[in-house]
């Protein structure tokens, strides 16, 4: 392995999250905030990494992050494997996120929508569901964005050179940065 080459696309990822992404992540998480300051609530979804990406930052809304509060209202869509199964039973796998999207997303929601590619069909249908519920989309994507980029009221979007592992290591990150913020902007 080399060594150097890692570290330097890793710290390429840290840097675009730290300077170019920055007033996004925060403009994010002014609007997660104030979503939940007015009882609304933040779903999450993404398949594989991302989908453990989406189980991560809902665990840390409704438990803590970093500071002793009382629990946010969020939800990962990743995680009822009866609802899963039975959509993509009934239905087919592109409908696993936009169906529970519809049956819990409310007007003043945030839906964060995870896809490395930006091209996952499940993910861009839930943006779609969302859209049309009145969620407030947010894109997690990386490389150029792909369709989800398109769709999303918001976009975060770690490009770093299209390499999977860096964008993912952005996009946890983007994660804990979002956290700290919304818990900082709910403190005030």
């Amino acid at each position: 392995m080399d060594w150097d080459a890692f570290a330097e696309g890793h710290l390429d990822a840290a840097h675009e999250v730290l300077t170019s992404l920055r007033p996004a992540i925060e403009a994010v998480a002014t609007g997660m905030a104030e979503c939940l300051r007015q009882g609304g609530k933040v779903l999450a979804c993404g398949n594989g990494g991302s989908a453990g990406d989406a189980q991560h930052f809902a665990a840390e809304l409704v438990n803590r992050f970093q500071r002793e509060r009382k629990p946010y209202a969020a939800l990962a869509l990743t995680t009822d494997s009866s609802v899963l199964t039975s959509i993509a039973n009934d239905y087919d796998f592109a409908q696993v996120f936009s169906k529970q999207v519809e049956a819990l997303g409310r007007k003043g929601d945030v839906l964060l929508a995870i896809s490395t590619s930006g091209n996952a069909a499940n993910v861009c249908r839930a943006a779609k569901a969302a859209k049309a519920a009145g969620v407030w989309t947010v894109a997690l994507c990386g490389g150029k964005g792909g369709k989800l980029a398109e769709m999303a009221d918001q976009t975060l979007c770690v490009a770093s050179s299209g390499v999977t592992a860096r964008i993912q290591e952005g996009h946890g990150m983007i994660i804990h940065a979002l956290c700290q913020l919304v818990e900082e902007k709910l403190a005030e």
